[in-house]
């Protein structure tokens, strides 16, 4: 492979301010997250002082000591439904994959210290999304609950799709992928089958509360009066109702129960994994990603100049380099993992959609997984492009992502627009992860684009039914758009929406990617022993 040879002047003014808009751009996120993280702390001393943790810190417990976390959508749910400043983010749930007792998990945390840990629709999907990393990675699946249920406000949103939750953890015990749950606080309604469709339950003393209706609603449903221990407190799952298997004294116990029924699945010692080759940082630091991607997106830029900064001795084996120059493809290793790289110089064209299908093809020949560097316009498009055929050549790249069954992960570094995003396995073609700087940005087109298009289209209509457009009116018209278009496509946007996993300092992309890499690399290696129906309680 050849050793990439960097051409960026890192002390010239372009890299300053580069810099400077990545630094405000990570900034900016950065600090969303901590007002969630202020906002649960204030309820410290209330939790404190019923004998409970915060959920954070039921997480810091539950997690292997100095051992990596990868948080996941972090900022879901950013100033949508009833987030109005942002500092409520997060789904009422705190996600992410990482060690206990050894073995990598993936664990979710209802943040009972914000609304009472009560979903919102973005809270489900977010469920939903854990999930499917679940399942798709072989990942046993920590639940600390204690919520609220659904947040009735948008209950109709969250109603019907809120069963494909249940109908997830049924296949996931099917398919041999254990979940077990802390019950800390509350389980009402539908949050009560979370843990009834769990493995393992801990029930944790005059703490938990699971139930079908509450004391409120049953009187209304039935007239009967009881109280919440009568109804459905700790003492009741564990010695009559048979919901929970094991009870904990409190928070910790609760915790440590967890971890050791983690211990005991033996869950590492099935798994085969194959020698790991050795792996060399890249000639270049880190840091230095934070001045590459020009603040004017209508800047070029080498996209190798990234991918020498993330691969192992930043050397990369171009394929097919002279035949197409915006769409680069290429064979590296990144910590010692063998992966196919596909970035952008500019649009997919004809020839590069040609390209990258082949390529694809020859990763999925070798097994090696796909990285995806999102940086693009788009197709190209123009009388050229469609005579050379690019909606053929377009087609069959995006049959080749969609079909690949290799692990796929992208990362959205800079634009990713039209049906680009698909062609690079965006959200919608399903790669096993996607996250993105907090430069990026994600729509149908450039929101200048859509303005100029609306206008020209309202134009030429007014003028076919005889009308003499009014200047002024297209220019509102079109400034409207282009607000509009741009305010729906910045990385924050994205993210609140899942259109990622979350957002992340570029400093952080070689070390996530590692992770990512080892976890299908496990997944790959891991056999499960399935079952008919599930674990059940008879």
């Amino acid at each position: 492979m050849r050793i990439i040879d960097s051409q960026i002047d890192l002390h010239g003014q372009e890299f300053s301010e580069n810099r400077n808009a990545m630094l405000s751009a990570i900034e900016q996120f950065r600090c969303l997250e901590k007002a969630t993280l202020d906002k649960a702390h204030s309820a410290r001393d209330k939790f404190h002082s019923k004998g409970k943790l915060l959920p954070r810190e039921r997480l810091a417990l539950l997690l292997d000591p100095g051992s990596s976390f990868i948080e996941l959508s972090s900022l879901a749910g950013y100033k949508m439904h009833d987030d109005k400043d942002g500092s409520t983010a997060g789904g009422g749930i705190i996600a992410g994959i990482g060690f206990v007792s050894g073995v990598r998990c993936m664990l979710q945390v209802n943040n009972s210290a914000i609304k009472g840990g009560t979903i919102s629709p973005t809270g489900l999907e977010k469920t939903l999304r854990l999930q499917e990393i679940a399942r798709e990675n072989k990942l046993p699946l920590i639940t600390l609950a204690e919520s609220g249920g659904a947040n009735l406000t948008y209950a109709t949103d969250v109603f019907v799709p809120g069963a494909r939750a249940f109908a997830n953890q049924a296949r996931l015990s099917k398919a041999g992928i254990p979940q077990v749950t802390v019950v800390h606080g509350n389980a009402t309604a539908g949050g009560a089958y979370q843990p009834g469709l769990s493995d393992y339950v801990v029930a944790v003393k005059n703490q938990t509360k699971m139930f079908l209706a509450g004391p409120p609603l049953l009187k209304a449903a039935t007239g009967e009066i009881a109280t919440d221990e009568e109804l459905g407190g700790s003492d009741i799952h564990v010695y009559q109702a048979g919901t929970a298997d094991y009870l904990a004294q409190d928070d910790v116990e609760g915790i440590a129960l967890a971890r050791d029924i983690t211990q005991s699945l033996g869950w590492n010692e099935r798994l085969a994994l194959p020698e790991k080759r050795e792996s060399k940082p890249p000639r270049y630091h880190s840091d230095e990603l934070l001045g590459i991607i020009p603040c004017d997106s209508k800047k070029p830029y080498d996209v190798r100049e990234v991918i020498a900064r993330l691969v192992d001795s930043s050397a990369f084996s171009d394929f097919k380099s002279d035949f197409d120059l915006q769409t680069v493809c290429g064979f590296a290793h990144i910590d010692g993992h063998s992966v196919g790289i596909i970035g952008n110089n500019g649009p997919i064209t004809a020839k590069g959609a040609n390209k990258a299908a082949q390529f694809i093809q020859l990763c999925e020949q070798s097994h090696r997984s796909l990285l995806f560097l999102h940086n693009t316009t788009g197709f190209m498009v123009g009388t050229d492009a469609e005579q050379s055929g690019i909606i053929k050549h377009g087609s069959k790249m995006i049959q080749a992502v969609a079909n690949a069954s290799i692990p796929k992960i992208s990362i959205s570094i800079g634009g990713s627009y039209g049906a680009g995003n698909y062609a690079m396995c965006g959200r919608g073609l399903d790669p096993r992860f996607i996250f993105s700087w907090p430069n990026a940005r994600t729509a149908v087109m450039g929101g200048e684009q859509a303005g100029k298009v609306l206008r020209i289209v309202s134009e030429e209509k007014m003028r076919k039914m005889g009308q003499e457009p009014d200047p002024s009116q297209l220019e509102q018209m079109e400034a409207a758009t282009t607000a509009k278009l741009n305010a729906g496509s910045t990385a924050l946007f994205g993210t609140a929406r899942l259109w990622d996993d979350g957002l992340i300092d570029p400093r952080d992309t070689r070390d996530l990617l590692a992770n990512l890499l080892d976890i299908c690399r496990q997944a790959e290696n891991r056999h499960l022993k399935n079952n008919t129906f599930g674990v059940a309680r008879f």
